[in-house]
């Protein structure tokens, strides 16, 4: 059975626009489906709220401050093109705080960075291991991030998502179905 995916736009900034896919066997259900990032928001808030709000919060900062500078985003070991949220470092501004002191957020947002204007974001989840592949909790969100990627990459080269003003934005029509 073939699966498919549709770009949803989650939000503009000034300096970066926000998408995310829905998933599923069916197409015709897509306009009543949560995104993959909207079901990671509803999912991981009910347990983490503040490492949520940390990962929203740099969303905002590089929508509304830096773009989608690559620095800002976790390479996860080169293990393919899917990149995380929140940036590495304890003390890059918004940090995460615990009983006071900047620590760590081990929770994960897969995302692809496809420039400095456009990102699109799926979802995760608590990472307690080194390497993703190596983590019970994300590596299912981690692998699919990379096949997402890959189709969406397909469906950039056959022009099946055209870019606009000079790679500053994708031609969003949500109508879009990506074969997976």
């Amino acid at each position: 059975m073939s699966s498919f995916a549709r770009l949803k736009h989650i939000q503009d900034y000034d300096q970066v626009s926000y998408y995310s896919v829905c998933v599923g066997d069916d197409p015709e259900t897509f306009d009543d489906q949560d995104s993959l990032y909207e079901s990671f928001l509803k999912t991981q808030g009910e347990v983490n709220r503040k490492k949520i709000i940390h990962i929203i919060n740099w969303l905002k900062e590089i929508g509304e401050r830096y773009g989608a500078q690559k620095h800002l985003f976790r390479d996860e070991q080169k293990q393919g093109e899917a990149n995380a949220l929140p940036p590495e470092g304890t003390n890059r501004i918004p940090t995460y705080t615990e009983a006071g002191k900047n620590i760590p957020n081990n929770l994960r947002l897969y995302c692809y960075r496809l420039n400095e204007h456009v990102v699109i974001l799926f979802s995760g989840a608590v990472k307690t291991a080194k390497y993703a592949q190596d983590c019970p909790n994300v590596n299912p969100h981690f692998a699919e991030a990379n096949r997402l990627t890959k189709a969406i990459d397909t469906a950039i080269k056959e022009k099946d998502i055209r870019w606009i003003d000079n790679f500053s934005d994708i031609a969003f029509e949500d109508d879009i179905i990506i074969d997976l």
